[in-house]
């Protein structure tokens, strides 16, 4: 039988998204429950993992746990067998992901408790009357629905626990593909610590470096040392708010006025190892890629992130490594290259040669933007 014309059946004409919604707190206690078994899946795989290591050095992957698992909820285990099945996966993905053996295990008492953490199949869940029925638990989820659910096609997902205590619920969902305005310009940009952001454009100003952690940091220490564990945590999701709305922001921004972005792989986890970790946790360079790279992508554009080695010592004009070297010079914000006689502007060279490397690594080149 042909096809009907009518319905959408091509995959690229859909988006997929996540769905990030507050559960409200009367669910707590029987979500602790089920993340409390969670873990207790999640650790048996972990075991078992290490035990087929030691007698056949293989690994298992998320199929092979499947035997293993069949018909745990028949011996007394509140979890859907789906739930059950979705662990292992996330397991098995987690495992290959880090390429290691043993993987933490996952701690439901004590003060190193591990955050609750429930995942679900897109067929475990059905929304209904404005409450999610998750399979394994047997009163509905009551939820802040700010995105009404009921026009969303729901998929996979997980139930997460914040520091707080607070309760997540984080859905996929497929979005149809709407006409959006991309940027017509290019980008490079250079991350760093004194400016958060250097351009390639000279057209925009770099933005300066935002201080979110040491603003609330003489508050964070006064609520520490009175040991109010609340209000502690409460300072904590306050300055992530803040990071994530000025991400949020300025990504966007981006994203609107150029077409293609090209962004420094600057290491922020070894930094992190160093004297100026407080610095460069603050930042967040991660996360800012992150939702350059889901907008660009939402959006139509490009996004590359290229190796920045030496972006700030090469000369963007005759591209002689002649600019200033090593921490000594780190401070050195304006120089001239010894070759051709460019004067530099330290964030703003680099910017250039992260555009100009960006631009080499697309193979058939971009279009003229």
């Amino acid at each position: 039988m042909p096809r009907d014309s009518s319905t959408p059946t091509d995959k690229s004409i859909f988006n997929t998204r996540v769905l990030h919604l507050r559960i409200k707190d009367k669910h707590a206690a029987v979500l602790r429950d089920r993340a409390m078994w969670t873990n207790q899946v999640w650790n048996y795989c972990n075991d078992l993992q290490q035990q087929v290591w030691r007698r056949e050095k293989r690994f298992l992957s998320g199929y092979d746990f499947a035997p293993f698992t069949k018909g745990a909820g028949k011996e007394g285990i509140p979890l859907h067998s789906q739930t059950i099945q979705a662990i292992s996966e996330e397991y098995a993905t987690r495992r290959k992901q880090f390429k290691k053996v043993k993987l933490r295990w996952r701690i439901s008492r004590g003060s190193k408790r591990s955050l609750g953490w429930i995942p679900f199949k897109a067929s475990a869940l059905t929304y209904r009357n404005g409450q999610l029925w998750l399979s394994g638990i047997d009163t509905p989820l009551s939820l802040w629905d700010s995105y009404g659910l009921s026009q969303y096609e729901l998929g996979a997902g997980n139930i997460a626990e914040d520091s707080r205590g607070r309760w997540h619920i984080n859905i996929t969902v497929k979005v149809a593909k709407t006409a959006q305005t991309v940027g017509k310009g290019e980008l490079g940009i250079d991350l760093g610590l004194k400016d958060f952001a250097g351009f390639s454009d000279e057209a925009i100003e770099n933005v300066e470096a935002q201080q979110f952690y040491r603003d609330l940091e003489p508050k964070l220490g006064t609520a520490q040392r009175a040991n109010k564990k609340r209000q502690v945590k409460k300072i904590h999701a306050k300055i992530a708010n803040r990071r994530k709305d000025f991400h949020h922001q300025l990504s966007t921004s981006l994203v609107k006025r150029y077409g293609a972005i090209f962004v420094g792989n600057v290491n922020a986890s070894a930094l992190a190892k160093t004297r100026q970790a407080k610095s460069v946790l603050d930042a967040g360079w991660s996360q800012f890629r992150t939702y350059l790279q889901y907008k660009c992508d939402d959006a139509g554009g490009w996004f590359v992130e290229v190796n920045e080695a030496y972006s700030t010592q090469d000369c963007s004009a005759c591209n002689a490594r002649s600019g200033p070297k090593g921490l000594k010079e780190l401070g050195i914000r304006e120089w001239v290259c010894s070759h051709c006689g460019t004067v530099h502007q330290r964030d703003l060279n680099a910017a250039k040669n992260i555009l100009r490397r960006g631009r080499a690594t697309l193979v058939v080149g971009i279009p003229v933007l």
